[in-house]
């Protein structure tokens, strides 16, 4: 065998070494199809900064990350297979639970991330309304899938309301029909409805906020749900995704600003002030709250968890009732020291 053959014959082996190490790595990595609650707005940061910063690849998944149009969405989605995993209102999972008793694919919590609802109450000062006392003969404007408004029942009745009238409207209307008197009140997000109301030109000091945590809805918010397939067949994928992202969450709760670029770099006409302040308020109200540090980032009290459960069942008037060992496992969650995450 001449020297160009033996050369020819050397390349050809490590090539072939080189596509069966390409290959392995490929085989190596997961893929995961996430899918928000909404759109690429602050709050996204949670999940687009450990993406760009390279947490899951590092932990050898390869996640795509998709915006939603609601949490009941998100829920759907990952019920049918489209999506893995996703980030939904615990309220809108537990529904589908309840109003799905036989279905074999329920989503499955498997960590907290939003301890109190960001849902409220909010209304021009203009209008009179102070408290909720004064919503009674008031017209109520919200989404019909909106959390807020779907919760409101237990809002009512903790604050001894009566039933309302409520108008319908698109989201992107919501905030434009308050300032416009077509309604006197609505529910929503606070980071997303009081910012959007300030996008528009109202300040902010002109907004009465009635936040359902104030007022006797202790209801969990935002949870990371996963599908039972996954769950199954690789729980270890799961792990290595809370763990990513319980790094990249540290991250953005100390620095929200920079953690906004992540956001910019996937929608490139944000307005950054805008979703940097809104992406502040979502952690101050809802993820580094002061049910959060009590109960510790990423977990649940079984009792709040159990009431929520009992709360959903009437308000939302499911099939079933709520089974909350059915829609949470903690057994993913990465060791309390790396949840230990919250700013005292």
């Amino acid at each position: 065998m001449n020297k160009r053959q033996l050369i020819k014959n050397f390349l050809a082996v490590s090539a072939l070494a080189l596509g069966i190490g390409a290959t392995v790595h490929a085989q190596g990595v997961t893929p995961i199809k996430f899918q928000l609650d909404w759109r690429f707005e602050g709050p996204a940061a949670l999940f687009l900064h450990p993406a760009a910063k390279g947490y899951f690849k590092q932990a050898g998944l390869d996640v795509a990350i998709d915006a939603g149009n609601g949490s009941g969405g998100t829920v759907t989605r990952v019920a049918s297979g489209a999506y893995d995993m996703g980030f939904a209102d615990l309220a809108a999972l537990m529904e589908f639970h309840a109003n799905n008793p036989d279905s074999p694919n329920k989503p499955v919590a498997v960590m907290m991330v939003y301890n109190n609802t960001p849902a409220s109450v909010m209304a021009l000062k203009k209008s009179g309304i102070t408290k909720p006392a004064d919503l009674v003969g008031k017209k109520m404007g919200a989404p019909v899938f909106d959390a807020g408004r779907r919760a409101f029942p237990i809002f009512a009745k903790a604050n001894n309301l009566g039933t309302l009238n409520w108008t319908t409207m698109d989201p992107t209307l919501r905030e434009t029909m308050l300032m416009r008197g077509d309604v006197d009140a609505i529910t929503g997000f606070t980071f997303t409805s009081l910012l959007n109301l300030e996008a528009r030109g109202t300040k902010a000091a002109d907004v009465v906020v009635l936040p359902y945590p104030d007022y006797g809805v202790k209801l969990y918010g935002n949870v990371i749900i996963a599908s039972p397939k996954l769950i199954k067949e690789n729980p270890a994928a799961i792990k290595a995704f809370l763990t990513a992202f319980t790094k990249g969450a540290k991250e953005v709760i100390a620095n929200p600003a920079v953690a906004i670029e992540s956001v910019k770099a996937r929608d490139g006409i944000i307005d950054q002030t805008l979703e940097t302040k809104r992406l502040k308020l979502a952690i101050d109200t809802v993820i580094n709250s002061p049910d959060a540090r009590a109960e510790g980032f990423g977990v649940v009290n079984a009792g709040r968890l159990s009431l929520m459960a009992s709360q959903v069942s009437d308000a939302f008037n499911t099939k079933s009732r709520v089974n909350p060992d059915a829609v949470w496992t903690a057994a993913l969650l990465p060791p309390a020291a790396e949840l230990n995450i919250l700013r005292k």
